[in-house]
């Protein structure tokens, strides 16, 4: 987009309370102009050349055609960001997948203004999103062959962090690693609620096991820990053992969990080979904790800018030095297997 230039935002949601709240509320801010709403797919269609925007807001559940099936038919023509408005749904990843680059969950009635503060910071930042449709062949991809009973790979932990765009860039990477992967920790910027149903996704998806992470979960192989969200998440080390903490703190580059958090946590206290990926997401969290990593000797990784869909978190970890080797998200995972089996 053009530098000062409004972002056209077109507001899609069969409530006509919640188009009201997000109307006033996106309007209030001077970046935006709210040039529409649609109470349903259908009119959204109808409507999408006249308004022309830039962004779109949309809600998941309609009635008639839902947001899901709407953005299957739509994007692959009309390649717009949509940012989701939804309740607490697991059909939300599944929206995801079909193209959207963002999500925001619904607010309860005392937390409206919160609830439009981050909503008008994502529309914002998907004005500048890349708009990417993941091809069937994504779901079925085969992990990589076992590692096998090595003992060094049991003396290695994998911090993965991602934001904007990260929900499917993240399943890309880990569907394409086998069962017995070493252990791994993973911040994916996330509404409350949210990432438990993202871990079990993965989880159903995935080879290893996932699981969303709670205080006191040792780090093993074949285990991937997803960070709660609304908790900083650090790797705790106990003797030999690895465990995780979870606990209410400060947000950390704006965020909780924060990977800057997970990474500076893994620089500081883990004594066995690390690696650590930062993947596709807007602003710079993660990449000074990147750096700290490399700095103890972690193999570190980057997504590459064609592949993300906001290239703000991988992009200031390679300008600072944090990033040893770039990689699109579709060879992450044989990037990490080749480094692993040098063990």
């Amino acid at each position: 987009m053009a530098p000062n230039k409004k972002v056209r935002v077109m507001v899609v949601d069969d409530s006509m309370l919640a188009r009201s709240l997000i109307i006033k509320g996106l309007s209030a801010n001077p970046g935006i102009e709210v040039v529409g709403y649609a109470i349903n797919t259908m009119d959204a269609r109808n409507k999408f050349a006249q308004l022309k925007p830039d962004v779109m807001t949309m809600d998941v559940e309609m009635p008639g055609m839902s947001g899901i099936d709407f953005l299957k038919q739509f994007l692959p023509e009309h390649p717009v960001p949509v940012v989701l408005v939804s309740s607490l749904n697991l059909r939300v990843f599944d929206a995801l997948s079909a193209g959207a680059v963002d999500f925001l969950r619904k607010p309860e009635k005392d937390k409206t203004e919160t609830f439009i503060e981050a909503l008008t910071q994502k529309v914002l930042m998907a004005a500048h999103a890349k708009v990417r449709i993941a091809p069937p062949a994504v779901e079925t991809a085969a992990p990589s062959a076992a590692l096998g009973a090595h003992a060094s790979l049991d003396n290695v932990i994998i911090g993965l962090g991602a934001s904007t765009g990260g929900t499917e860039a993240t399943l890309e990477v880990m569907k394409g690693l086998p069962a017995d992967i070493p252990g791994m920790v993973i911040v994916q910027h996330m509404p409350p609620g949210f990432t438990k149903m993202y871990a079990d996704r993965l989880n159903r998806l995935c080879s290893m096991e996932v699981r969303e992470a709670k205080s006191g979960d040792e780090i093993h192989r074949g285990l991937a820990l997803i960070a709660p969200a609304d908790f900083q998440t650090k790797v705790v080390r106990i003797g030999n053992r690895y465990t995780v903490s979870c606990g209410f703190a400060e947000r950390v580059s704006g965020h909780r969990p924060s990977v800057d958090v997970l990474f500076r946590s893994m620089a500081d206290n883990v004594t066995c080979k690390m690696v650590g990926i930062i993947m596709t997401g807007m602003g710079q969290d993660g990449a000074d904790g990147l750096l700290a990593m490399r700095r103890r000797g972690a193999y570190t990784i980057g997504q590459d800018e064609e592949s993300s869909v906001v290239y703000g978190m991988p992009g200031v970890a390679k300008k600072i030095g944090a990033v040893a080797i770039q990689a699109s998200c579709s060879n992450i995972a044989q990037v990490l297997m080749r480094h692993l089996k040098t063990l």
